[in-house]
């Protein structure tokens, strides 16, 4: 049993006024003396600098003092602990100058431009893109097929096909670091990122794995300002049986983007993707949706609607009514032919 020290006990007295005089012992020892740190606008021919998974802050930045990145271990030190950005240093390679103060280390390597072999996974992103992504920072296709099929994913999806829960984030890995582990990353991200989410519900019938499906739709449909409303409008759809008619699930199909417009022939395509053809849900997500997409999948606005239309960039409309779709739609297409749609260089 653990002897408990009572509250006035001589000894707790003593433990703590030998803590108090280690606390003034280490103030007056950590001046600015004892962590010598380079002077701005002196720096040195850049190397690259490998942060390991797990690595510590002190690890970190005595990796820096050998690299002579930093004068000091202690400098660099006592910035990280007092900027929690620190946190979000990713490990992998980094591309850092030398002789440089510690404040501005910090900065470089909280710089994703300078993490060499960055995996980027923006909102929506497609499985596709995230290979092609991994195959740009030197993965073989073969070594990356391989991972996926082996790869455990949540909601009881059999291995093989990962699409949706590879979770939108910049993701840097030490070198070395295999296919499989990279997926696993990402989808542990997504596993935390979610886990104040229950997928177990159902949501107007459908399982875990369609509420995905459907947030992924959302995603690629909508402005998160509208994504409550888009979602009430795809399941107000599926309810009465009409044809979810997006066209991002047609260009998620053709493996093409940006398109404000969808060629009548695209829209005869036998696929259950097709979602002009196909009754209900596509088969898998089409996308990484993110956290907020997901929210609105479970507790959509509520409304009647089963029209939407973007009938201008930061405009989109929704409505019951198929005759004031109708008259939106042509607004959108005088605006189309009018160029606001165009991206801007």
């Amino acid at each position: 049993m653990r002897r408990l020290v009572k509250k006035n006990s001589p000894v707790l007295v003593a433990l703590i006024a030998v803590f108090a005089i280690t606390l003034v012992l280490r103030h007056f020892h950590s001046g600015p003396s004892a962590a010598p740190d380079f002077p701005q606008g002196a720096s040195g021919a850049p190397v690259i600098v490998t942060i390991g998974n797990g690595e510590s802050g002190s690890e970190i930045a005595q990796n820096l003092f050998s690299l002579k990145v930093v004068k000091s271990a202690d400098a660099f030190f006592r910035v990280a602990v007092a900027d929690p950005r620190s946190s979000r240093i990713a490990p992998g390679d980094h591309l850092l100058d030398t002789s440089i103060p510690a404040k501005e280390a910090l900065e470089q390597l909280l710089d994703k431009d300078r993490i060499q072999g960055l995996i980027e996974i923006p909102d929506g992103a497609r499985l596709a893109e995230v290979i092609t992504s991994m195959v740009s920072v030197g993965y073989s296709k073969t070594d990356i097929a391989k991972a996926m099929k082996s790869l455990a994913l949540p909601l009881n999806v059999k291995s093989g096909n990962p699409e949706g829960f590879l979770y939108p984030a910049h993701y840097s890995f030490a070198r070395g670091t295999s296919a499989e582990q990279v997926f696993e990353k990402m989808v542990n991200t997504f596993i935390d990122q979610t886990t104040s989410l229950d997928f177990s519900q159902s949501v107007e019938g459908f399982t875990g794995y369609q509420l995905l499906i459907i947030a992924s739709l959302i995603q690629a449909e909508a402005d998160p300002k509208d994504y409550g409303k888009v979602s009430r409008t795809i399941y107000n759809r599926l309810r009465i049986n009409m044809p979810l008619q997006l066209d991002t699930t047609v260009q998620y199909l053709l493996k093409r983007r940006g398109e404000i417009t969808l060629a009548l022939k695209d829209t005869k395509i036998k696929s259950a993707y097709n979602t002009y053809q196909h009754y209900g849900l596509p088969p898998g997500p089409i996308g990484s949706p993110t956290i907020a997409a997901m929210k609105a999948a479970l507790t959509p606005e509520a409304g009647d609607w089963l029209y939407f239309i973007t009938v201008a960039p930061g405009d989109t409309r929704f409505t019951k009514s198929h005759d004031e779709f109708l008259v939106w739609k042509r607004e959108y297409q005088k605006n189309v032919k009018a160029g606001l749609f165009k991206v801007k260089p």
